[in-house]
């Protein structure tokens, strides 16, 4: 048993380091592409097929905890962070999360991930085409942003991601230069994932279809690998965001985000 997992183990730090990268890049967490990856991963060692979801998002969470840590580090030195951003949303965030751990189980994620795939189709399409907001534009005040990171949190809950996804292109809408949007999306990835993996680990604890060396909905042998991959590499990942033009950065930030759209699209709505 203990060959095979450090087999697999392997795999998995292989996943961390290839993830890390893109982490300090583009300023997500990572869980865009952690789920369907771990999702694989899980499927090809028999996990009970009736978990292997959850166990994928809780996985992921709990990875973007730390790996979150290592890209705030990194972008915070570059004095890349919003940090008055940060502390207005974070608490809403927390909740926002919490709260769509506890409900995981029992509600179909289906229409939440439809909106998302429209959103990232629409968001992805404004940054490619260089979508230029008015001015006046800024952020909302406390109201809003509590209403839209409490939003925020519920959906990175259900699909396992840090927030990145949604929050960076908010923010470029909103007049939030790219380098700082990225390094304060670093930022709110921390409690998003604090409070997920959290969430995760309570309702999964005591469920009998879950493989050996879990703790709760969070397969510890991938996090260990996922971890030690990502510390790798998500220092990489924000030198470079820091050294390409602006323009470059949009643009693959907009052509990943788009891929990630179509291929939900894909999984959810045509796969049977």
């Amino acid at each position: 048993m203990t060959e095979i997992v450090m087999q697999w183990w392997l795999a998995y730090l292989g996943v961390g380091i290839f993830v890390g990268f893109f982490a300090g890049l583009l300023g997500i967490g990572g869980g865009t592409l952690l789920v369907p990856l771990m999702v694989f991963l899980f499927t090809a060692q028999d996990f009970s097929s009736e978990r292997i979801l959850h166990l994928a998002i809780g996985t992921s969470l709990a990875s973007i905890i730390f790996t979150s840590l290592s890209s705030i580090r990194a972008h915070h030195a570059r004095r890349a962070i919003l940090w008055p951003t940060v502390r207005q949303s974070a608490g809403y965030l927390v909740a926002g999360t919490f709260l769509g751990s506890f409900f995981a189980e029992s509600l179909n994620p289906s229409v939440l991930a439809g909106l998302f795939v429209i959103f990232a189709v629409y968001a992805s399409a404004q940054l490619i085409l260089d979508f230029k907001p008015k001015p006046t534009r800024s952020l909302p005040k406390s109201v809003g942003m509590g209403i839209g990171s409490g939003a925020v949190g519920i959906i990175s809950s259900f699909v396992g991601i840090g927030g990145g996804v949604i929050t960076i292109p908010l923010m470029v809408m909103h007049n939030v230069p790219m380098r700082n949007a990225i390094g304060t999306s670093a930022a709110l990835g921390f409690p998003i994932a604090l409070a997920g993996g959290l969430g995760y680990v309570w309702n999964g604890l005591g469920n009998s279809h879950l493989p050996p060396f879990s703790f709760g909905y969070v397969y510890l042998p991938a996090l260990i690998g996922i971890v030690i991959g990502t510390f790798i590499t998500v220092p990489i990942g924000a030198k470079v965001a820091h050294s390409i033009p602006v323009s470059r950065l949009k643009r693959i930030f907009a052509i990943i985000l788009m891929f990630l759209a179509i291929d939900m699209f894909i999984n959810i709505f045509l796969t049977k």
